[in-house]
This record gives C-alpha cells, sequence and structure tokens, in this order.
C-alpha cells in the first residue's frame, strides 16, 4: 500500500502506471493489481478531494499515466479536464444517477466500481474476490444496524445519503454535499430543529473538514460529537474496510442498537 500511502510519491519504475484521482479509486486498484502496476494518488494525504486544484505536476502525471481513474460528473473539475478522454480513462460515476458522489460508502454501490476498475486493469479475478469482501461487510452493517433504537444520524456534510439509504437510516447533514459549504443562518437553524426533533444524542464530525459549525450544532442541541469517516482522505490508519467497520461501531454506539 506504500504508492497509496505516499499519495503523489509513487514509484517510477517500468510497468503499468495507474493515476486515482483520490483514495477510494486508489483503494480499489491497489487491493486489484499485480507487481507491475505501480497506482498513484493524486490528492495527498491530508487534503480535501472536493478542494484539489491540480497542480503542473499533477497534469503531467496524468497526460504520462497508463490508466486514469476519476469519480467524473465534476467531482474533481481540474483533474478531469486535465485527463481528458479515452479509452485510458475510466470515469466511474458515469452511468450512476443522482448528484451524490459518495458511491464508496455504501458497500453494494462500490462492488460496481471495483468491478470496473477490475476491468479496466484486466483483473477481473482479483475483483471478484473484492467484492466478495464488500458483499460480506454489507452483511455485517445489514445486521449490525438492524435493531436501533433511534433511525436519524446527524453528519457534518451530506456524504452518507447511500449508506442511509440502504440500511434504512435518515441522515441529517448541517452542510450539503460539498463539505466546505457555509450554511445560511436560517439553514442552520433548521438543522438544529430537526436535529433535536429527531431525538439523536450525537453529531458526527470527519477529519479533514472543520468541526466548528457541527460544534455548534451539537452545542445548541444537547448532544456530543464523535467521528465518522467519509473515507475521502488516506486513512490514518487501516485502510477502506478498517474505517467502514470502525465506521459501523460509530454508527451502532450513536443509534442506540443491540
Amino acid at each position: 500500500m506504500a504508492a497509496v500511502a505516499g499519495g503523489c510519491g509513487a514509484s517510477k519504475e517500468s510497468g503499468t502506471r495507474v493515476v486515482a484521482s483520490f483514495y477510494p479509486l486508489a483503494f480499489a486498484a491497489q487491493a486489484l493489481r499485480d507487481p507491475s502496476v505501480h497506482v498513484e494518488n493524486l490528492t495527498p494525504p491530508g487534503a480535501e478531494p472536493h478542494d484539489l486544484e491540480a497542480t503542473p505536476r499533477d497534469v503531467r502525471d496524468v497526460e504520462d499515466a497508463e490508466l486514469v481513474l476519476l469519480m467524473g460528473e465534476g467531482f474533481q473539475p481540474q483533474l478531469e479536464d486535465a485527463a481528458g478522454s479515452g479509452k485510458r480513462v475510466v470515469r466511474v460515476l458515469k452511468g450512476h444517477a443522482g448528484e451524490d458522489p459518495h458511491v464508496w460508502l455504501d458497500p453494494i454501490r462500490y462492488t460496481q466500481i471495483v468491478t470496473e476498475v477490475g476491468h479496466a486493469l484486466h483483473r477481473p479475478g482479483a475483483a471478484r474476490r473484492v467484492v466478495a469482501r464488500l458483499h460480506a461487510l454489507d452483511r455485517k452493517y445489514r445486521r449490525g444496524l438492524a435493531h436501533c433504537t433511534r433511525r436519524s444520524f446527524v453528519t457534518s456534510h451530506e456524504a452518507f445519503g447511500y449508506l442511509a439509504q440502504r440500511y434504512g437510516l435518515r441522515q441529517i447533514a448541517v452542510t450539503g454535499l460539498v463539505p466546505d459549504t457555509e450554511p445560511t443562518p436560517g439553514a442552520l437553524n433548521d438543522t438544529i430543529r430537526a436535529v433535536r426533533a429527531s431525538g439523536a444524542t450525537t453529531v458526527f464530525t470527519e477529519p479533514l473538514v472543520s468541526t466548528r459549525i457541527a460544534d455548534t450544532v451539537a452545542r445548541e442541541t444537547g448532544t456530543h460529537t464523535a467521528v465518522l469517516d467519509p473515507l475521502e482522505g488516506q486513512p490514518e490508519h487501516g485502510g477502506y474496510f478498517t474505517v467502514m467497520r470502525a465506521n459501523l461501531d460509530e454508527l451502532r454506539k450513536a443509534l442506540g442498537c443491540r
């Protein structure tokens, strides 16, 4: 996992060079690769992918890569413009309905991405093994969230809509799909009222975004804060499956699941 963990420090040795626009795509490619494939994550550790501005080096890396993995649909427009089009460019959101790009937080939707990346890397067998792990993760979520006191949870930005839909939950988001969008005073008051009405006990913050507004909501509603990681950046510890299991544990606590 050194190439992914190192962000832009991927190996320049001979072999197939794959660049991924941010962590969920880099993880998928890394999980499927063979030793001759070098995967580079263009979003550095600690950076918020929504805000990424392509550097000249990023543009060169995209132009030189044999395979470019992007979310598409304007998720990271500068990288999309640099990549252009063609068979070597894969935009995984193409064909997905809706404006929400956070498909990787639903294990079943993420299987589509893994399968597509596996096809692009000519590694269908490896993709099937990762897909099997994702189905096992889905079963763990279904069991873990089946019997809960509450069904609503509060997030700092609207990243967990697909996950909520998959498991019969309701997401109350402090901000919209882009995490640094400042809510208007009226919208913030509406959120505070919704949190109070829901009976939620927890407002979830996330690693790469300021907690200021979420802290305000927690203070005004008498709730506490905890971390729910939307996996938009390289995790400090573990990888996709580790973080998703930790997210499930946090949701179970917040929702009073048994």
